[in-house]
């Protein structure tokens, strides 16, 4: 199975949208098929052996609509091309509005008293063909109405747009048949013309359309943005030359030059030079970051003050840029399930309404009040009956969502994952490199009486030089930050389960635990107390002695994240429950889920039990968060009802999970349940005003509150209240942006 997504164009409603998913969704080949309006593209899953891009074209075209052409690595073409289409909508706009406006004037002014040059008794005949004349550009300026609302309509899939044709051919066929009758000698035909009212509806449905047109283009910037970072060339050394070519044209195994203050093309490893490196567009972090010679390096970040040379590793869609910008696309193009109500309304929605004002009109002109009331009430039906509002209310929430998302590095793989975060009660947190960092850290030293803590720390890194040990690795990083040189050793010997014993410098040292001391019998009963104290605090504590001499203790432990504490506090308040899943012992575990304030401990559970544990808190009904980072981790996360995985693990535990955290940072599981939340939020809002606009303007085009002495709704009034209705949910959508999550 291949999935392919493209962009749409000749869309004008969400009926658009759910046509064309339709007749993919006939084909057997296609799997599955996503058509979003407001993303204005279609993601296809198919068999390649039946079925290819080719055929998704020719689908495409034969529903009416045409695939744009993109290039996703030349934004700067890609909006040249939105604003062309922005600037071609304008300018039908004006146009329309420049001769709606007099025939507005010429039409209405005898009917209200104002001034007027034209009497359409006196002038009958000239009243008519002046209106006329002024309404023809208005109708070629939205053509488009015309040729997608009648094309659809022919094809069995009507539209908006075939709403808005039938109600405006009517209303200018009746006036022109008024005009045939004034120029047969029936003046009072002139009170019949209604090409005003043909002119109005075109004009002010294209101002909906333009103003939703801008708007739409908002909720796409966070995608622009990500496009933006990246440079457009780069300094490679080839044959011995320095050639500045197209990040297109660099290949893996080029070899790249950076100066200070550039931008890094592509992905890759420095094999000379040293710099710092602001990497704070993919991570966040404000703070340039140390690079050296064998460290990598990531396109689109910033060298701050060091020539460098790289070796790339990943050029075009394999950059790390362009994995999350592919992510975010993606999750802008699916569907949420909260969806599929809108889309089922909106594949019948436009034939009841046909039906509807069809019925409306033929009773009241049968009813007595005559064909031109029938007429009006056919077209006002017609024209504010608009599905519109209720197939962007979705989407535009989900694009706007999920590009805030990737504003604060929170990347939702997909809507379903956005929407599913919401209901969230319970997260799980994987233990090591989550919640602490992952990698152990010397964080007391104590010293026995007389003896200098950096003589312990310098003795206990020496011993550990023969080592592989993760807690021997700690404590020779902490003796080189305190500058302290390693001594030679001889003689080093590993006692299983105890620690290791070696000569330094003549002296017979052994480091381990309390059953070593005792093995050497060596007097620790002094700092006995104190070591267990260590232990309570989930930090593991080291015995030293040189000589038969106890000189201290060296505590070592995977140290707590910043931030840690205060998220799960932040998560409390929110109303979700926190677990702790680790391989470790149950003391060291509760030790650190006390400092920071986890409400269950799930201890000593293997690898490959994460899953099965993470499952058993589904099935007490609890909604589940897992977040991790490692390879073990990956069964849970797919597990889980939302995985979400750290930026900074293993490619399988990113690839499990629903949900990335680019920074890193654990604060960010509270950000992706609250912009979910949000979200969902918004959508709700969107839905509830979309249908309610729906029920309650649809009956009154109809002539409901004139049954019961109240108006008739006029058609260009109608027309407003659709354009508007549209507008209405995109503009509320585009709230979401002012989303924040206090830290």
């Amino acid at each position: 199975m291949k999935t392919a997504s493209v962009k749409i164009g000749g869309m004008h409603c969400a009926a658009c949208a759910t046509g064309l998913e339709r007749a993919f969704k006939k084909i057997p080949a296609v799997s599955s098929a996503v058509v979003n309006y407001a993303a204005e593209r279609a993601t296809v899953t198919y068999d390649e052996k039946e079925f290819s891009d080719q055929d998704i074209r020719k689908v495409v075209e034969s529903t009416g609509f045409s695939v744009i052409e993109e290039e996703r690595d030349r934004p700067e073409e890609n909006q040249a091309r939105k604003h062309r289409e922005v600037v071609i909508f304008r300018t039908k706009l004006i146009v329309s509005a420049v001769f709606t406006l007099p025939l507005l004037y010429i039409a209405m002014a005898p009917m209200i008293g104002l001034p007027h040059f034209l009497d359409p008794m006196e002038d009958a005949r000239v009243f008519g063909v002046v209106q006329l004349l002024l309404c023809l550009p208005v109708i070629v300026a939205g053509y488009q109405f015309y040729t997608v609302g009648f094309s659809s309509l022919f094809r069995g899939r009507p539209n908006m747009d075939s709403l808005i044709a039938i109600g405006t051919t009517a209303s200018f066929l009746y006036s022109l048949y008024s005009i045939y009758l004034i120029f047969q000698g029936d003046h009072m035909s002139a009170h019949n013309l209604y090409f005003e009212s043909t002119a109005t509806i075109i004009t002010l449905v294209l101002l909906g359309k333009f103003l939703e047109m801008r708007s739409k283009g908002k909720t796409g910037d966070a995608i622009q943005k990500l496009m933006g970072l990246a440079p457009k060339t780069g300094l490679v050394l080839r044959d011995g030359q320095e050639l500045q070519i197209p990040i297109e044209e660099i290949v893996v195994g080029d070899v790249v030059l950076v100066k200070p203050g550039e931008k890094i093309p592509v992905d890759g490893q420095i094999v000379e030079g040293s710099t710092s490196i602001d990497e704070s567009m993919l991570t966040g972090e404000s703070l340039p970051v140390e690079k050296g010679p064998g460290d990598s390096v990531v396109g689109a970040s910033i060298n701050k003050n060091g020539f460098i040379k790289f070796k790339a590793t990943k050029v075009g869609k394999d950059m790390a840029l362009s994995q999350i910008i592919k992510l975010v696309e993606d999750a802008q193009g699916s569907k949420a399930p909260i969806a599929k109500l809108a889309d089922v309304i909106s594949g019948y929605f436009v034939p009841v309404v046909l039906g509807i004002g069809l019925l409306a009109g033929i009773a009241w002109w049968i009813g007595g009040e005559g064909f031109v009331f029938g007429l009006t009430v056919f077209v006002s039906v017609l024209v504010i009956a608009c599905p519109c509002a209720l197939g962007l209310a979705t989407p535009t929430a989900i694009m706007v969502g999920t590009g805030k998302g990737a504003e604060n590095g929170v990347l939702f793989k997909n809507a379903e994952a956005l929407e599913i975060t919401h209901k969230v009660n319970t997260v799980v947190f994987d233990k090591t490199g989550t919640i602490t960092e992952g990698k152990p850290d010397v964080t007391d030293v104590v010293t026995a009486e007389g003896v200098d803590q950096n003589r312990v720390l310098q003795l206990a890194a020496s011993a550990e030089q023969g080592s592989e040990h993760p807690l021997g690795e700690a404590i020779i990083r902490a003796a080189q930050e305190s500058k302290l040189s390693l001594l030679e050793t001889t003689n080093f010997q590993a006692v299983t389960g105890l620690g290791i014993q070696v000569t330094v410098e003549n002296q017979a040292v052994i480091l381990g635990n309390l059953a070593l001391m005792q093995k050497h019998g060596v007097d620790t009963a002094a700092y006995d107390d104190k070591a267990a104290a260590l232990a309570n605090e989930g930090k593991t504590p080291m015995y030293l002695a040189a000589n038969g001499r106890f000189l201290g203790l060296v505590a070592v432990a995977d140290v707590i994240k910043p931030g840690s504490k205060k998220t799960i506090e932040q998560l409390h308040k929110a109303g979700i429950k926190t677990v702790m899943i680790t391989g470790d012992n149950r003391r060291t575990a509760a030790a650190i889920a006390g400092q920071v304030g986890i409400d269950q401990v799930l201890s000593e559970v293997m690898p490959q039990d994460k899953a099965k544990t993470v499952k058993e808190i589904m099935d007490q009904g609890q909604t589940v968060a897992m977040v991790g980072d490692g390879i073990n981790d990956a069964p849970a996360l797919a597990q889980a009802d939302v995985g979400i995985a750290i930026g900074s693990g293993t490619d399988v535990a990113i690839e499990s999970a629903d949900v990335v955290l680019v920074k890193s940072d654990i604060h960010d599981v509270l950000t992706a349940i609250l912009l979910s939340r949000a979200t969902i939020r918004n959508i709700r809002q969107n839905l509830f005003w979309a249908f309610c606009y729906n029920t309650v303007g649809i009956p009154i085009a109809a002539g409901l509150l004139y049954l019961f002495g109240g108006p008739l709704l006029n058609p260009m009034f109608a027309a407003a209240a659709m354009s508007l209705s549209s507008v209405s949910v995109v503009l509320n959508a585009l709230r979401l942006n002012t989303f924040k999550v206090k830290e």
